[in-house]
């Protein structure tokens, strides 16, 4: 409907021999004012000099004449120019048909057809714990994976993984100071979470312990020469273990992985990159090699790409990685990588290093960045009192979850099964209502409302609807799109706008424009069930209201797996 009304404007103006390349149509954010509107005749006025509202009378009458298409009840000029265009009763009976026919396929478009794309997210450090900014990292990327599938894409997700570093070296120490903690006994999320403690450990004593400080560095490089048995074979369970954990959190955040990559393996790939490229990009400077990305562009900065230890950075890990990428997706037409917003000049610095390498993915790398996450009491510690890590959050978030739920009318299973998708539903939603490059403060309370701006809320406003289309069943009463009544409903002036807020999301890389649709549109279909009877055999529009929750159901249910979360049927 977007693009006929403004090939329909575009006429108009050709008609009246006005020029203009830029039509920019929006939705009013008031109902009353129309479907869509234009700023058009305002935008040209002074070029034909005119007056803006003259010219959009003028527009207005032209489009008139023009318009033959009865999808448009009423165009009419507002304020001090703006054109409003308000859709017809058929138009919002045939979009509801539209939805019904689609089903779970709302909402997608083939602008992306035929485009290879993958996706790097999440990129927890094993022998570390999985943080709360893993979080972020993993809502964000799924989602937009998600969502650049449902745009036509073939997307696949890849894991990028610290297995070697400092970081490693500290839980070993860490370990070798506490044996108990190398305990095989319990699940391998026991074992993690000693591993994590012993990381902690290790990290503390290398900040105030010189000694340890010595034992650590010396432990780093057994592991870089593999020379001493006994950490080799800590390193090698571990290693399992905390892989096997994540695994258990990709599963509750519902995160498959198509690709993983070792930091280990990345490091002498970019050392041989950086070496093949010296005197052409890179160079030495006191003893290290660097690249001297201002030469290039002011706003970067040097940075280390091999230390004067012969030692690859992180830089040219990064190298590795990017080269590794290409070679395993060789028709790839975009990398996408998210991380935390103070990788981005790191980052710069690096894409454009990889540009003079290979010109031919300066235009196929992509950098999504967020921001941090805080709770909003300001503690970093659980109700259990460990330090906040993932793990510990979704299960803090979702024992608060299964408090609410002692009342209810649920098997054990299923109680679990929903207390494990609302918990994921309002970490996620916390996270995706916001953009992207936003700090988080996140409010366990407000995240598990069923009644404000939150994933579980979504959630609850789907199951309704299902619970209506049960009752619907059973009263026989079939949906009809076609038996309308003259009223037209909030919520059908907004079922209609879902693919094209899907399409903007894909351009944008943004999933908030669906979590901030989905909430607008989950108050509209409140708002109709609560002021209308929607079963009711003696009405004769209460099939097309059944056809109405049917469509709001596809379109929330389509929303909320792009947002990378469940639709649970009841709550």
């Amino acid at each position: 409907m977007q693009e006929k009304i403004k090939k329909l404007i575009k006429d108009a103006l050709e008609n009246l021999e006005i020029e203009t390349n830029d039509i920019v149509l929006e939705h009013p954010a008031d109902l009353k004012m129309g479907d869509y509107s234009t700023n058009v005749a305002m935008a040209v006025a002074k070029s034909v000099k005119s007056n803006p509202k003259e010219l959009a009378e003028k527009i207005v009458a032209e489009i008139l004449r023009l318009n033959l298409d009865n999808n448009i009840e009423k165009v009419e000029v507002a304020g001090p120019g703006f054109i409003n265009f308000h859709l017809s009763r058929k138009f919002f009976g045939r979009s509801v048909e539209e939805i019904l026919n689609e089903g779970e396929n709302v909402g997608k478009n083939k602008t992306l057809s035929g485009k290879k794309i993958m996706i790097e997210h999440t990129v927890p450090n094993p022998f570390k714990p999985f943080h709360i900014g893993h979080l972020m990292t993993n809502a964000i990327g799924e989602s937009v994976g998600r969502i650049l599938k449902h745009s036509g894409a073939e997307v696949s997700q890849d894991n990028y993984q610290g297995d070697v570093g400092l970081h490693v070296a500290k839980a070993i120490y860490g370990l070798l100071e506490n044996e108990n903690l190398q305990s095989k006994i319990g699940t391998h999320n026991l074992q993690a979470t000693n591993i994590g403690l012993a990381y902690a450990r290790g990290a503390g004593a290398y900040e105030v312990d010189e000694k340890a400080k010595k034992e650590i560095d010396e432990i780093n490089k057994k592991l870089y020469s593999k020379s001493d048995k006994k950490i080799n074979e800590i390193y090698d369970w571990g290693f399992e273990v905390t892989m096997d954990a994540f695994e258990d959190l990709y599963k509750i955040l519902g995160t498959k992985f198509d690709f993983y990559f070792l930091e280990s393996v990345m490091a002498d790939i970019g050392r041989d990159i950086v070496k093949d490229n010296m005197g052409k990009v890179f160079e030495e400077s006191e003893g290290a090699i660097v690249f001297k990305a201002e030469k290039y562009d002011k706003k970067l900065h040097t940075r280390v790409f091999i230390t004067k230890e012969g030692l690859p950075t992180y830089e040219a890990k990064e190298l590795g990685l990017t080269e590794e990428k290409f070679k395993t997706e060789p028709d790839m037409d975009l990398s996408i990588v998210v991380t935390a917003n103070e990788q981005a000049d790191y980052m710069k610095v690096v894409a454009k290093a990889i540009s003079i390498i290979h010109p031919e993915h300066e235009e196929k790398m992509k950098h999504i960045t967020h921001g941090m996450m805080r709770l909003s009491t300001g503690k970093m510690g659980s109700r259990k009192g460990n330090a906040i890590t993932g793990e510990s959050l979704i299960n803090d978030v979702r024992d608060a979850i299964l408090e609410k739920m002692t009342d209810r009318d649920f098997g054990n299973e299923e109680r679990e099964k929903i207390a494990n998708d609302v918990c994921v539903s309002a970490i996620k939603y916390s996270i995706l209502r916001s953009s992207s490059g936003s700090d988080i403060v996140y409010n366990v309370e407000e995240s598990i409302s069923t009644e404000g701006d939150s994933g579980p809320y979504l959630q609850y406003s789907f199951a309704r609807a299902n619970s209506v289309l049960e009752k619907a069943k059973k009263e026989d009463i079939l949906p009809d799109p076609h038996a309308f009544p003259d009223e037209i409903f909030e919520v059908e002036k907004l079922l209609y706008k879902f693919s094209e807020v899907v399409l903007r999301a894909s351009k944008e890389y943004e999933p908030h424009y669906i979590a901030s649709y989905l909430i607008e549109v989950a108050r509209a279909f409140n708002s109709f069930y609560g002021n209308n009877l929607i079963i009711d055999k003696t009405d004769k529009s209460s099939a097309y209201k059944v056809a109405l929750t049917f469509a709001f159901s596809f379109v929330m249910k389509a929303g909320l797996h792009l947002l990378g979360i469940q639709a649970p049927e009841r709550m």
